[in-house]
């Protein structure tokens, strides 16, 4: 795996380094809470949406900047209570690529010197109630935890749900082999039918997509300094 460390979620590196790779958050898209691989429209939907994120250069319309943001903002108080109720501390990082950088992960933190990463949610207080009674992994986050457990080859990974003036959940999920299975035959199908695409997506187009750069913007001069033509 690739760790990178040297930008932060939400950032437009960000987007840029999950475009056109399988997301553990969104791996629900192919593999079902009961580690079957999905078949039909839901799969060629978010194959497109790859597809596009790729000769775009950017993400899809709809991925919401604003819910991402509201998340961080969330998980910021999220993540001390959980260090506070688990000892242990919690290292940030922007983004993790598997070996062949074809999918990744965005954890909400990585155990500090274990290699057990983290995800926090931070629900409304039904969802909250909920989880506290069934005492397990939600279902909608199976696919999501599996997911991020493949991408980084850890054995393990911790599940925190929090939200203010109610006690919180704190699971430990173990890596569940058949899901790992069932997760390595998505990648391998989805990978195979990507690259088709892209194929003839570039022969429909008349060559792959042309990348744009902008140029950076140039600092102002310091006051009381003249600019030469």
């Amino acid at each position: 795996m690739k760790i990178h460390r040297e930008f932060e979620q939400g950032s437009i590196d960000w987007f840029q380094a999950r475009a056109g790779k399988v997301t553990a958050s969104e791996m629900s898209n192919l593999v079902t809470p009961l580690a079957k691989v999905k078949t039909g429209d839901g799969p060629k939907t978010y194959l497109i949406e790859k597809l596009a994120e790729v000769w775009t250069g950017s993400p899809i319309d709809g991925f919401s900047s604003w819910s991402t943001e509201q998340g961080q903002f969330l998980e910021e108080a999220a993540r001390p209570a959980f260090t506070l109720e688990t000892g242990l501390d919690v290292e940030q990082v922007g983004f993790i690529e598997s070996d062949d950088g074809k999918a990744g992960c965005s954890p909400d933190g990585i155990l500090t010197g274990k290699e057990i990463g983290l995800e926090i949610k931070c629900p409304g207080v039904v969802n909250h109630i909920r989880y506290l009674i069934d005492g397990k992994l939600p279902v909608d986050y199976v696919a999501q935890v599996q997911a991020s457990i493949f991408i980084t080859g850890f054995s393990k990974w911790m599940f925190f749900s929090f939200r203010r003036k109610m006690p919180p959940l704190v699971l430990t999920v173990e890596r569940d082999e058949a899901y790992q299975q069932a997760i390595s035959d998505a990648l391998c199908e989805f990978s195979e039918r990507f690259d088709a695409n892209m194929k003839r997506l570039c022969e429909i187009n008349g060559g792959p997509p042309k990348r744009i750069t902008v140029p950076k913007k140039q600092p102002s001069p310091e006051p009381g300094f003249d600019v030469m033509p």
